[in-house]
């Protein structure tokens, strides 16, 4: 059979083109077809409809309303070109109606708006100024005034009665383009310009913590932006050396996955026999302590006689606590061991899968490399959405209505302020003003821009999640053929990785659409959830939080289950190229056929990478802290000066933890393609020379199985 398998034309099902083995071979099905059609058919559509949302929010949204803050006519300030070039700020008539600066940030604060070169840096009112005997100070306040206003000599009732001024200024800074009052605090007093109240231009005192709802939140950001440039400037003198640690880190992980193939075992048995050691000092510990306290008073206390206490230490006076500890211990030592003879045979199986799962990264190296494909994949689809997020955002048009303060048949109906003095409405309604209402949108396209928010979140979920299905594929698709290679690594194809990717697009893009439009659906139904969540956080209905919290709860679990369902199903795509459901269904009956295989390979290979994980980030974050904290002599003076020494040493953990689990998941995805493989090999293969297994020597002889009439590969 060996030199039937050698001479014999490879199939290319799991890693190649679709044909057929001899029909004498009853091995995987490798008949490949196109998969799903309706759902790739599907994607299209909703990725043209994609585009075309993204081109119609690119021509209706401008980013410069992010950029540039604009006044009550819709013009930007400091924009060059423009009559505001030279007055870059945001001046509020009345900060006070401004709720928070979130509102404000949305250019939806009800109040007149206007660019200014400047802040006030002082307490003035309109009445206090046009009253001055210095001609200065009446000067000085114009330029807080709308442009048009150039008639110093008109009376100040007539001026705030047509809004052409505001009826105070108070000292104000500059934060992101906007006059936010100059809000501190002295023991505890909150002050502006070093007083406690001030007069509002109308007669009335008011104090200055009025202001503070309306720019409360000011001086937190202003301590935010000074402390990110302190950040940036650490990033820009220590930038080299964190890529040198993520580097070792990168280079930790590789010989990491190397060195499993060697210490997997040791590192396995070693743990198992801790586990047993620290319960048997644990028993041991309970054992002396029951022994120690026999005689003394109220040892002999019965924790039903006792009751509940608060102080808890109470209960480590009483023989009775020691010994249920004791016992519990003795339980959970007995379980172990018995679980130990009885599934010794299935961890040995899970060491060689993870020792063969080695050999597998060995032989593709480049499958370490292809999550930096998926990573920036990953990163187109996050800037498509959030740059169409920021269009949308700002597709709004600033809407202007008619206000007046006697009856007038126009009031609240939209207009123009350029052409407004020469309308009919100021002849029928002299008092009646053109005033900045909102930004927003009367047309269909405005009207419906929640729905294309919407649609925005819902694409970047699927788009995201086909992203990741599309590397899931690929990995399972290159290691399924090492696995199913016969003479391993010789019947392998020359490109692993790149067959499986343009087979996992040609043949099964319906499917991997499928299985990620599912997880987008829960994805989206929890995004909703939370909104609703916080949207309830106020309200004191305890049945609708309960219920949402239940909700939430449920769909986080379905969530992890369909993951790990189309996890197991794209495994099944790729080695069979069935269908989504057929490839989900097989899979998971698979699964629970061999669940306690299932169960012992997770917990097995889950101890290894959260040991390696450890190992690496730990390691290299203990490196670098001794180097950036300069408590390496030999080094000390090649540590770069810092303002924040974490800065750089968060990044590198952070950064060592994503290469770590970049490398891991790769591994992890290695593991369980020929653990299913594994399993597959098992139920459809007997050792025959029609139906011989294609498993590794070691896990043959560790089963017992040979290949009957021919040597093993």
């Amino acid at each position: 059979m060996g030199g039937q398998a050698a001479g014999r034309k490879e199939p290319d099902g799991a890693y190649g083109s679709p044909q057929k083995y001899d029909p004498s071979f009853k091995g995987p099905i490798y008949d490949r077809g196109c998969t799903d059609i309706v759902c790739c058919v599907l994607l299209v559509i909703a990725i043209v409809g994609y585009v075309v949302v993204g081109i119609v929010a690119w021509t209706h949204g401008d980013p410069r309303k992010v950029i540039y803050p604009t006044d009550s006519r819709g013009q930007f300030c400091g924009q060059q070109g423009t009559p505001n070039e030279k007055k870059p700020f945001l001046f509020y008539f009345d900060i006070v109606k401004c709720a928070s600066p979130l509102v404000l940030l949305e250019f939806q604060c009800p109040t007149t708006q206007i660019c200014v070169s400047k802040c006030p840096d002082r307490f003035m009112t309109y009445l206090s100024a046009y009253g001055s005997q210095v001609p200065a100070e009446l000067e000085y306040y114009r330029h807080f005034c709308v442009p048009e206003f150039k008639n110093l000599q008109k009376g100040p009732i007539e001026v705030l009665k047509d809004k052409e001024c505001p009826a105070m200024i108070i000292p104000s800074t500059p934060l992101v383009r906007r006059c936010f009052p100059a809000i501190q605090a002295k023991k505890g007093v909150i002050m502006v310009g070093n007083k406690t109240s001030y007069e509002d231009g109308r007669g009335r005192q008011r104090n200055v913590t009025e202001l503070l709802e309306g720019a409360k939140k000011a001086n937190v950001v202003l301590e935010t932006r000074q402390l990110a440039m302190k950040i940036f400037e650490d990033y820009t003198v220590s930038w080299y050396w964190i890529i040198i640690g993520l580097v070792i880190a990168m280079v930790a992980s590789l010989i990491f996955i190397v060195l499993l193939r060697f210490l997997a075992g040791i590192m396995v048995w070693v743990m198992i026999v801790m586990v047993i050691l620290v319960l048997g000092y644990g028993i041991l510990h309970c054992y002396m302590e029951y022994a120690k306290l026999k005689g003394e008073a109220g040892s002999d206390v019965s924790l039903k006689d006792l009751g509940f206490q608060t102080d808890l230490r109470v209960y480590l006076h009483l023989r009775q606590t020691w010994l249920a500890f004791m016992i519990i211990l003795c339980i959970v030592e007995v379980v172990i061991i018995l679980l130990l003879i009885f599934l010794r045979k299935r961890i040995l199986i899970a060491i060689a899968l993870i020792k063969e799962a080695s050999r597998a990264v060995g032989h593709i190296m480049t499958s370490l490399l292809f999550p930096l494909c998926t990573f920036f994949l990953l990163c187109l689809c996050i800037a498509y959405w959030a740059s169409t997020a920021v269009f949308l955002s700002t597709s709004n048009e600033a809407i202007y209505k008619v206000f007046s303060e006697t009856p007038c048949q126009f009031s609240g109906q939209t207009c123009k302020p350029e052409t407004f003095n020469m309308s009919n409405v100021t002849k029928l309604c002299p008092d009646a003003q053109c005033l900045f209402t909102f930004y927003g949108g009367e047309t269909v396209y405005h009207k419906y821009l929640i729905v294309l928010q919407f649609f925005n979140v819902f694409m970047f979920f699927w788009l995201a999640n086909f992203v990741i299905a599309l590397g899931q594929v690929t990995l399972a698709g290159a290691f399924a053929s090492y696995y199913w290679a016969f003479k391993k690594p010789d019947d392998m194809p020359a490109f692993p990785l790149f067959s499986a990717f343009g087979r996992a697009l040609r043949y099964h893009t319906g499917s991997l659409a499928f299985g990620s439009l599912i997880l987008a659906i829960v994805q989206v139904i929890r995004v909703i959830l939370e909104y609703l969540d916080h949207r309830l956080k106020a309200a004191d209905n305890k049945f609708a939080k309960f219920l949402l919290s239940c909700l939430k709860c449920c769909f986080w679990c379905l969530e992890k289950i369909i993951k790990f369902l189309n996890r197991n199903a794209y495994i099944m795509i790729a080695i069979y190229g069935t269908n989504f459901c057929t490839s989900a269904r097989n899979a998971f009956f698979l699964l629970m056929r061999n669940i306690i295989r299932v169960a012992v390979l997770d917990k097995v290979t889950d101890f290894l990478f959260f040991l390696g994980k450890l190992l690496i980030v730990g390691s290299v974050g203990i490196l670098a802290f001794f180097f950036f904290t300069q408590r390496i002599k030999l080094v000390q003076d090649t540590a770069p000066p810092l303002n924040y020494y974490w800065v750089p040493i968060l990044t590198v953990i952070v950064g060592s933890y994503l290469i770590a689990h970049g490398f891991f998941s790769v591994y992890g995805m290695c593991v369980d393609t020929l653990f299913l493989c594994f399993l597959e090999d098992l139920e459809r293969n007997d050792g025959s020379a029609e139906k011989p297994y294609f498993m590794s020597p070691d896990l043959k002889k560790l089963l017992k199985k040979t290949n009957k009439g021919q040597p093993d590969a």
